[in-house]
């Protein structure tokens, strides 16, 4: 068996989709954090975040994280972002 994708769906966990988005955000600080050497205190002081929430976003623990946050601290992080969306009909059963 070949998985989709999206682990998230793949283990049938509720809201994958999203649960998807904001990990690949996070991903996204995390290089962008790493390639400029950024510490927490640098970090904060750029993004206007508390220091303390990038802890959270290395460790993946993203519920307090809407999709708008996550894509205003990639921005404030000097990133362009691309979404593309595809919505299709779900398979039943």
């Amino acid at each position: 068996m070949y998985g989709s994708g999206n682990v998230f769906a793949d283990f049938g966990v509720p809201d994958a989709g999203l649960r998807q988005l904001r990990a690949i955000l996070a991903a996204e600080i995390i290089k962008a954090l790493d390639a400029e050497g950024l510490s927490v205190r640098e970090a904060g002081e750029r993004t206007g975040v508390a220091a303390a929430d990038f802890p959270r976003i290395r460790q993946v623990r993203l519920d307090r994280f809407t999709i708008d946050r996550l894509l205003r601290i990639l921005d404030r992080l000097d990133r362009d972002v691309r979404v593309e969306i595809a919505v299709t009909p779900r398979a039943s059963g």
